[in-house]
């Protein structure tokens, strides 16, 4: 895997925590960032950063993305990662895994651009050397991490099996020759946090959650669709996501939040992408608007930011003089991601697919 962005590693640490929970003490898992680690130089060992500069700017992501897509660029990028990344490579795939004194009897791939040098490595020390197309032993699995669509990289009908989270990516897999019995569809990788029931829940009932006139009365401004502002039939009909309201209280009280105001989080994955300190401040001025409008005597909204590895973000909200109708709460990296979305009554987050699943579990609108 890579480091470009957060969702590649979060899915790895699921599967690696999963195979814990299911076969205790049987399996042993060595995460690798294979760019960063065993690249050779510029740019094979720099991907990290370079994914955040195009980030930024988005154009240079449009362009790379969809020149890499095209046959050309298919070609030329696994040309020059097999000319320049095979024997740097080989280092890692032979390393020995977690002191087993051998080196990984299974490979697994959560990353767009870890199947075909990879599986050309593995085959070639399967075969002594003697090939790097044909004789391959070594178990090797894909599990993709995008939801809606994947670029092509992701697919190599090499592959012992590829599991899918969507039927839109079962037919993209299908497009690149991969057959359909090496091909399992299931929903993504996603924290542990997010496996079962909703945190909380012995609690439930402790806390009553209650409102001022002012804070009703701001439901009716930007969040009314999710707070059951509008209609009262259509209010009635609507939930405001993050679990019950017993749950959601006892939540809010172990992260130090307040009771009885809507609360928005806004997340910009791992990295904290997406104009996070931007899309808080707009959605903060918004906020503060609202409960002017509605005459709200203190704060009627709540909104938690969760800045990722943004330090710059987090350093420039924290120092942001927010109004009187808002509550904010902004926090760097955090682990207990699962807590936040279901002390939380809506998320703004950029699509990452990863929060996109994490949210429709929470029954969070996203």
């Amino acid at each position: 895997m890579s480091d470009t962005g957060g969702g590649h590693r979060a899915s790895a640490n699921a599967i690696r925590d999963a195979l814990n929970v299911l076969h205790p003490g049987k399996f042993q898992c060595d995460i690798v960032d294979i760019y960063t680690d065993y690249g050779p130089f510029f740019p094979y060992d720099s991907y990290v950063p370079l994914y955040k500069v195009m980030a930024e700017y988005s154009f240079l992501w449009d362009w790379f993305y969809h020149f890499g897509c095209t046959p050309f660029g298919l070609w030329l990028n696994e040309f020059c990662l097999e000319a320049f990344c095979f024997d740097p490579f080989k280092v890692c795939m032979e390393r020995d895994g977690c002191g087993s004194g051998r080196r990984a009897d299974m490979v697994v791939s959560v990353h767009p651009l870890c199947q075909d040098i990879p599986l050309k490595i593995l085959t070639s020390l399967d075969t002594g050397g003697k090939s790097r197309t044909k004789g391959r032993t070594t178990p090797f699995v894909t599990v993709v991490t995008d939801l809606g669509g994947a670029h092509p990289t992701w697919f190599n009908p090499g592959v012992n099996k590829c599991f899918v989270p969507s039927d839109a990516l079962y037919q993209a897999a299908r497009d690149r020759k991969v057959e359909p019995s090496q091909i399992v569809q299931h929903g993504l990788p996603i924290r542990q946090g997010f496996w079962s029931g909703q945190k909380g829940e012995a609690k439930k009932g402790t806390t009553t959650t209650t409102m001022t006139t002012g804070q009703q009365n701001a439901k009716k401004g930007w969040f009314g669709g999710f707070f059951g502002g509008g209609k009262k039939d259509e209010g009635a009909a609507r939930s405001s996501g993050g679990g019950d309201d017993g749950n959601r209280a006892a939540l809010r009280d172990e992260l130090g939040l307040a009771q009885g105001l809507p609360t928005v989080l806004i997340v910009g994955g791992g990295d904290g992408m997406g104009g996070i300190a931007e899309q808080a401040s707009a959605l903060g001025s918004k906020l503060q608007a609202d409960a002017a409008e509605a005459g709200s005597d203190g704060p009627a909204f709540q909104m938690v930011v969760v800045c990722g590895k943004n330090e710059a973000a987090e350093k420039t909200l924290k120092a942001k003089t927010w109004g009187d109708g808002v509550k904010v709460d902004v926090k760097g990296f955090v682990y207990n991601m699962d807590e936040y979305m279901r002390a939380s009554d809506a998320i703004v987050t950029k699509a990452g697919p990863g929060t996109i699943a994490e949210a429709s579990i929470c029954g969070l609108p996203c």
